[in-house]
């Protein structure tokens, strides 16, 4: 008997500390909307805004992406993708997998009928480290910043999207200040918009327009247009490796050793030299984007925005052809075939691929 209750106390004690552990785990990870300390209402455009759905009380540790859109067309991934409205339709394709690593850092953002204006849209990849939350903030807030200045500020739109892409990095600070989170994010953005003969907005397309993307990114997530079956690079890579972006680093008082960002009184290290977030690394790893205007003509058949989960695996122009080969007619299709294409070549991150395929003009699906 005495046995007995011995093994009966240790069966006990055991499922006791189990539950105890259990318990801790659970609290650590827990992340609910409602807590001031992991939003930033210091912008007026983000006084709704929330973090994560209140449906879901323990944090997840995939990132989380919110693809709106308005436009009425099949359905990928949870969100409509297709623009069909002539003469100046677009399609939409995601595809997205956390690949070798444990957890999915990524987040990714498109709208279509973007500031509901037909033919216009907003495309977006984050691609995260340290942590998602950078990432998943900017995937569920970034285009509110940019249709609030779009709205207030009469510029040109790289100087909107410069200003945006500041704004969003002193939100992340602001975040990261109140301890809610350190981590960072790389961005790639881009902005279809239909104008007139002069630049100027146009709200109702019924006559003859141009269309202009604008992107811009910091980090290396890249966006590459395809032009007559030709990559052309939007943005640009911003790496230690990079001789222009180190000496910046050194010039800002920080070091670069192995192609990574070293700072003076931070332990961090980075192999980019911009990014969104990365509070610990601010003064040497910045916000400031790299931005492209480009009128888009009968030769440019699709854009690609993807996180270097691709492009260490894939050029530029290698990405062009595998979707002009396996993938010529669908959106869906080209960011599928390139995820697996990053997938069997053994990539080691996370991967996310956004693809927008330009409709002709005049054309619809």
């Amino acid at each position: 008997m005495v046995g007995a209750d011995v093994h009966t106390v240790a069966i006990a004690l055991l499922v006791t500390v189990m539950f105890a552990a259990l318990e801790r785990l659970w609290h650590r990870h827990r992340f609910r909307a409602d807590n001031p300390k992991y939003q930033s209402k210091s912008h007026p455009i983000l006084a709704a805004a929330d973090m994560l759905s209140s449906r879901d009380p323990v944090e997840s540790p995939d990132a989380k992406s919110q693809a709106v859109t308005t436009a009425a067309g099949p359905s990928t991934n949870g969100a409509l993708n297709q623009h069909s409205a002539a003469p100046y339709g677009y399609e939409v394709g995601v595809a997205h997998d956390r690949g070798q690593r444990r957890t999915m850092e990524d987040a990714y953002s498109f709208i279509v009928d973007f500031g509901n204006v037909r033919g216009q849209g907003y495309f977006a990849i984050f691609d995260g480290h340290a942590g998602k939350h950078a990432a998943e903030w900017c995937g569920q807030n970034f285009h509110k910043l940019f249709l609030g200045n779009l709205a207030e500020h009469n510029e040109p739109i790289p100087d909107i999207l410069n200003r945006t892409f500041h704004a969003v990095d002193k939100e992340l600070s602001d975040i990261a200040a109140q301890g809610a989170t350190h981590s960072g994010c790389t961005a790639v953005t881009a902005f279809l918009r239909l104008e007139d003969a002069e630049g100027k907005p146009v709200k109702d397309p019924h006559g003859p327009c141009r269309r202009v993307l604008y992107t811009a990114n910091a980090g290396d997530a890249r966006g590459v247009l395809c032009r007559g079956g030709k990559a052309v690079r939007l943005t640009y890579d911003h790496k230690g490796s990079d001789k222009q972006e180190a000496k910046r680093i050194v010039d800002a008082g920080g070091f670069v050793l192995n192609n990574r960002v070293n700072g003076k009184r931070s332990p961090c290290v980075l192999a980019v030299t911009r990014s969104l977030g990365d509070s610990a690394m601010k003064e040497f790893v910045v916000g400031s984007p790299y931005t492209t205007e480009t009128e888009l003509s009968e030769d440019d058949e699709f854009v690609i925005l993807a996180c270097d989960g691709l492009w260490d695996v894939a050029d530029d122009q290698a990405a062009v052809d595998i979707v002009r080969k396996a993938a010529p007619n669908s959106a869906q299709d080209a960011a599928k075939t390139l995820l697996e294409h990053a997938l069997s070549s053994f990539s080691m991150d996370n991967v996310s691929v956004l693809v927008v395929r330009f409709l002709p003009v005049g054309a619809s699906k």
